[in-house]
């Protein structure tokens, strides 16, 4: 939808959206966002150099929030300790208007410090909110497994079984 951009704006707005992709990295509430502007990187418009800049509004508005990254003391004595992993996930049924997919979306926390973040789309449509909510709880439920596994393999003793956190109606 709207105009296209010319090949300077067109640029213009790729160098944006490439460099708010790495501040993703520290910064997952716009995840979601940049993702969705991303997926228009070859023939974008105006609206989309609109939304591009919309998100630059927030970060400015938001500076001061994000994830701060510390040595985590617990980690690093957890041999003589064990450790607890809480995890939270969540989706949108049929979020995108496009293709109907949903979004899942998890983060993952052990004894409090966060180790593993992941927001994307679903492979398939489903069918109903609880399928959906499902698919989220499975793919959050891997990287569990993945690392619960990782935390073994370094000698690193979980105090009990992992809790998983959905929020499902």
């Amino acid at each position: 939808m709207g105009k296209e951009l010319d090949s300077h704006e067109s640029s213009h707005f790729r160098s944006m959206v490439g460099c708010l992709q790495y501040l993703t990295f520290t910064r997952p509430d716009i995840a979601y966002g940049v993702n969705l502007v991303c997926q228009f990187m070859h023939s974008p418009t105006h609206d989309h150099l609109i939304a591009a800049k919309r998100i630059l509004r927030y970060v400015k508005g938001t500076i001061d929030h994000g994830i701060y990254l510390r040595r985590g003391d617990t980690l690093c004595n957890s041999i003589s300790h064990s450790i607890h992993m809480d995890a939270f996930c969540d989706a949108d049924w049929a979020g995108d208007p496009n293709d109907r997919k949903s979004t899942t979306s998890f983060v993952i926390l052990i004894d409090g410090i966060l180790v593993s973040w992941c927001s994307k789309k679903q492979s398939s449509v489903s069918r109903s909110s609880t399928e959906d909510e499902y698919r989220s709880m499975v793919n959050t439920t891997s990287e569990i497994k993945w690392l619960a596994l990782l935390l073994q393999d370094l000698h690193i003793e979980l105090k009990d079984v992992p809790t998983l956190h959905c929020d499902n109606i």
